[in-house]
């Protein structure tokens, strides 16, 4: 395919030599009586993004989408037919039993070497890629009072303190009401207490509490949770606005003492200044929302090479999602670096398996009506493309749901495939720069972390040019390589974290809100 391609040659793209399928590249799609390059003619108006046999597929035969069967026809689908979600039938999931481990050993990459940015250092190690006062809440019953003095702090306090780029509210919809001490609820908690030691925040924490909830502040960051800077000393207490303090009288009394607590943490904040700092110090999360058919044409396999470079690098990189990654298990285990690794990945797996049971579900509820839209017949073909921006690299380690990450390379981070509860997970984990893929669209940001959009067609791109920061669609219009993507992703990745640019979601505060997920009981 070539840029002087027009809409009426029909495009067509497989990803495999096996594949007796083909999706439809063509703004628009193809109608009726379209003679393909393949040989067939169309029998159907095809929509773009979706499906069309290349041969003829008898009934119960399957239907072959990067190499491995998508599903079984329901009947017979001649060649040239549109092949939907309503003439298949989904295979099983396959067994976490007898799976390939750590079978596959690539040949080592050279190291990627002399790529910087630059960052914050914080005291324990970390780098931050901005420069940000978190207010961490424990309950959502303080999110109103929060907010209005977050918008007085922002009005009244921030323009002083021009090295800090952002005062936000950790709010969620946790703290009581809850089962706090029922199996599960571990994960909400440390989830929460790990996001309020981000690497953008700097090691400034402060708290806003109500004072009756369940998850009280002692118990949600204990003493020794916060690490030791040069500014805090080891038996400094907790830095807790309580709301139901009798000190407080009236409304304006806390705001009061919610700004007054703020200016201390600007003030150490505005200190600091970015510094050079390796490329190695990139925590990045990848994630996918608002899939197509190019999301594993396009944009996932470009970020895949990205995650490649970043590993080459030295950088550590996490995947996640475990609906959208289950049907690919095999892959993933026979890439782990070693038998544990591959086993703990199965542990997740196993457990979410049960957890779906649990809610009489199974991994074919993740796929949704855009993702059919957009030409993802089922979890099995959506996973395929999924998997790809985990590049081709060994993984290297498993993280269970809220942890912090603890080491380099590439991590699978186990997290549902919730857009917003996996952004969330993921910045527990310390991420410090997200990048989102998108085919149908979506303005879906982070406050507490850059998140740079990559858009799967160039229709997309256009249309929402002033949301998406990269267009991968260039791969499936012939202007650009996947390595040419790749790289491109790479350097804006530097450009995003050193501050020199800024993605289109910070240009617009497009910010969702943290999700925290919670598997124990509501009470």
């Amino acid at each position: 395919m070539t840029a002087a391609d027009t809409p009426r040659r029909p495009l067509l793209i497989s990803m495999h030599a096996r594949d007796n399928v083909a999706i439809v590249a063509n703004d628009g799609g193809l109608p009726p009586g379209t003679v393909l390059p393949a040989g067939p003619t169309l029998r159907d108006q095809v929509p773009q993004g979706h499906k069309v046999a290349l041969r003829d597929i008898p009934a119960d035969g399957a239907v072959l989408r990067y190499g491995i069967p998508i599903g079984y026809a329901l009947k017979d689908i001649p060649a040239g037919s549109w092949v939907h979600e309503r003439l298949l039938k989904m295979p099983t999931a396959r067994e976490l039993e007898g799976l390939p481990i750590a079978t596959v050993k690539p040949e080592p990459q050279a190291p990627l070497e002399g790529y910087t940015f630059e960052g914050y250092r914080n005291a324990d190690g970390s780098v931050g890629t901005r420069n940000i006062l978190a207010i961490t809440t424990t309950v959502q019953c303080v999110a109103g009072v929060l907010d209005f003095a977050v918008q007085r702090i922002k009005t009244e306090l921030l323009p002083k303190y021009p090295n800090v780029d952002d005062v936000i509210g950790l709010e969620h919809t946790y703290g009581c009401g809850v089962a706090i001490d029922a199996e599960g609820a571990e994960i909400p908690i440390r989830t929460l207490r790990n996001i309020s030691l981000n690497p953008n925040f700097g090691g400034e924490v402060m708290v806003v509490s109500l004072g009756c909830e369940k998850l009280q502040p002692e118990r949600l960051l204990p003493p020794g949770s916060i690490p030791i800077t040069d500014q805090r000393g080891a038996n400094e207490a907790l830095d807790v606005v309580c709301l139901q303090d009798e000190a407080h009288i009236g409304f304006m009394s806390m705001i009061d003492a919610i700004m007054g607590t703020a200016k201390n943490h600007l003030e150490k904040l505005n200190a600091r200044r970015r510094v050079n700092v390796p490329a190695s110090e990139l925590v990045v999360g990848v994630q996918c929302g608002g899939s197509d058919a190019f999301s594993g044409v396009t944009a996932n396999p470009a970020v895949g090479y990205c995650t490649d470079l970043l590993v080459r690098a030295g950088a550590s990189v996490m995947f996640s999602e475990v609906t959208e990654v289950r049907d690919a298990i095999d892959q993933l285990t026979s890439r782990a670096t070693t038998p544990e690794v591959a086993e703990a990945m199965i542990q997740q797996m196993a457990w979410y398996d049960a957890y779906l049971q649990r809610g009489r579900v199974d991994r074919s509820a993740n796929t949704t009506p855009g993702n059919k839209k957009g030409g993802l017949s089922n979890i099995v073909e959506k996973a395929m493309g999924s998997i790809i921006k985990s590049g081709s690299s060994p993984i290297s380690g498993v993280l269970p749901p809220g942890e912090k990450l603890r080491q380099t390379g590439l991590t699978f981070a186990a997290t549902p495939a919730s857009d917003f509860i996996c952004g969330t997970l993921q910045l527990a984990a310390g991420m410090n720069l997200h990048v989102f893929t998108t085919g149908r669209g979506t303005p879906y940001g982070l406050a507490e972390c850059p998140v740079i959009k990559v858009a799967t067609r160039s229709d997309l791109a256009r249309r929402w040019h002033d949301l998406m920061d990269v267009n991968a669609g260039t791969i499936a219009d012939g202007d650009k390589t996947i390595e040419e993507v790749g790289w491109e992703l790479f350097q804006l990745m530097l450009d995003v974290a050193s501050g020199r640019k800024k993605t289109w979601a910070e240009q617009w505060k497009l910010h969702n809100a943290l999700v925290l997920f919670n598997p124990a009981p509501v009470t």
